[in-house]
């Protein structure tokens, strides 16, 4: 696209059978995207039926129960990883109950030890360069590698994990002191389980090798994540019928996330068969172009987190936004790498706050607390985190050219 290059043209009508067409024609166009999370949960849904990975973290909770500062880091950068590579959310539901025992047991609020838990995890996907229902998504749209600005990319995800943790095991202490009778019981690990978490954390190595170095798509990561999943299966006792049988559950996990990112693009489809996809983008540009790039990235940075509120899926709005946010930045003479940290960065973010995000909602139901109690504690420290997104946008305006 050329600046002063748009001009008005004759109204296309979109006619209600390209709408409809439109929707099996988005399935089609993310079909990579789509069978990469049909895998990725039918894996880690097979892990966790397993078991190893609640009876991996109920170790880890049992072996520093005497050391909580050293167990908040340990399990809150563990969970920053795991939702930095597969956004691991829904699976902190079974892990509640273990929660609520380490807030009685440390004498901590139990929010503080959710938000060490979930909220770590949320701010890994958030800063994670390997999301593959975030940055991923963003940088193939974008046309961005991976490999690109990494160091820079993690330096902010240690940063931001870190801040977050820190910031809860300093504040999340309860005024009481009253002496806890709650005892975390020893948990064993079986040779089952150790090996099911190694071939898991090896899986995720080798992800991270694979995108980085050998420039890796979605259909090898979803063959890895099949084959790792199949043989945790096996080892785990399911069996090859259980194995199919918990990929398929896993599959019906995720399949709301696939028909989003389909009807994402399927928008996407209607908007471009409607010549309104330049339209958006001029009027978008108009109020920005005046404006430094600096004004404008964090006009950018603002909007994609205000969208996330009607569009609760990462995924899904990654799909929506992108191809109109990279010809934008384009305009604007950024960098593509700003088109995808600007929407990586505050929407998952809103994961955290948005009350249109289900998952969130339900572990809040597990762990019974009140939603407006979550936002009255997490407020302050969910604004610090922004405000390190907000500052690594506005430092990669003049570091990345």
């Amino acid at each position: 696209m050329v600046p002063g290059s748009f001009k008005t043209v004759e109204d296309v009508n979109v006619g209600l059978g390209d709408v409809l067409l439109s929707i099996p024609a988005g399935i089609v166009d993310r079909a990579d995207l789509v069978v990469l999370i049909l895998l990725l949960g039918g894996a880690f849904f097979v892990i966790e039926k397993t078991g190893a990975l609640q009876v991996g973290i109920e170790s880890l909770i049992y072996q520093f129960r005497n050391r909580p500062n050293l167990l908040f880091y340990l399990l809150g950068f563990i969970c920053s990883i795991c939702g930095g590579i597969f956004y691991m959310s829904e699976e902190f539901i079974g892990l509640i109950p273990i929660f609520i025992l380490l807030a009685k047991k440390t004498q901590y609020d139990l929010r503080a030890i959710i938000s060490i838990g979930v909220g770590s995890a949320i701010i890994g996907a958030a800063f994670s360069p390997f999301n593959p229902f975030g940055s991923l998504i963003a940088m193939k749209i974008a046309q961005v590698d991976p490999v690109d600005e990494i160091v820079f990319r993690m330096f902010f995800f240690v940063l931001a994990v870190f801040v977050w943790i820190a910031y809860h095991a300093n504040y999340g202490k309860l005024k009481s002191q009253v002496a806890s009778s709650v005892e975390i019981k020893k948990v064993s690990i079986s040779l089952q389980h150790r090996i099911i978490l190694s071939l898991t954390s090896f899986g995720i190595g080798l992800m991270i090798w694979g995108v980085a170095i050998q420039g890796w798509d979605y259909n090898q990561m979803g063959v890895m994540f099949f084959v790792i999943g199949f043989a945790c299966g096996i080892i785990g006792r399911l069996g090859l019928n259980g194995t199919a049988q918990t990929f398929s559950a896993g599959f019906s996990e995720m399949i709301f996330a696939g028909v989003i990112i389909g009807l994402a693009q399927a928008i996407y489809l209607i908007l471009e068969q409607g010549m309104a996809i330049d339209p958006i983008i001029y009027a978008l540009l108009q109020p920005l172009e005046s404006l430094p790039n600096q004004i404008a990235g964090i006009g950018l940075y603002f909007s994609q987190a205000i969208i996330h509120i009607p569009v609760p899926s990462t995924s899904g709005q990654a799909v929506l936004t992108m191809p109109l946010v990279t010809p934008l930045t384009d305009l604007l003479g950024m960098s593509r790498e700003m088109a995808v940290l600007t929407f990586q960065y505050p929407s998952t973010l809103m994961d955290m706050v948005t009350p249109t995000n289900g998952t969130i909602l339900a572990v809040l139901v597990a762990a019974d607390v009140k939603f407006n109690n979550w936002i009255a504690y997490i407020w302050k420290s969910w604004l610090l985190i922004f405000g390190i997104g907000l500052l690594a946008v506005i430092i990669a305006l003049f570091w990345i050219a």
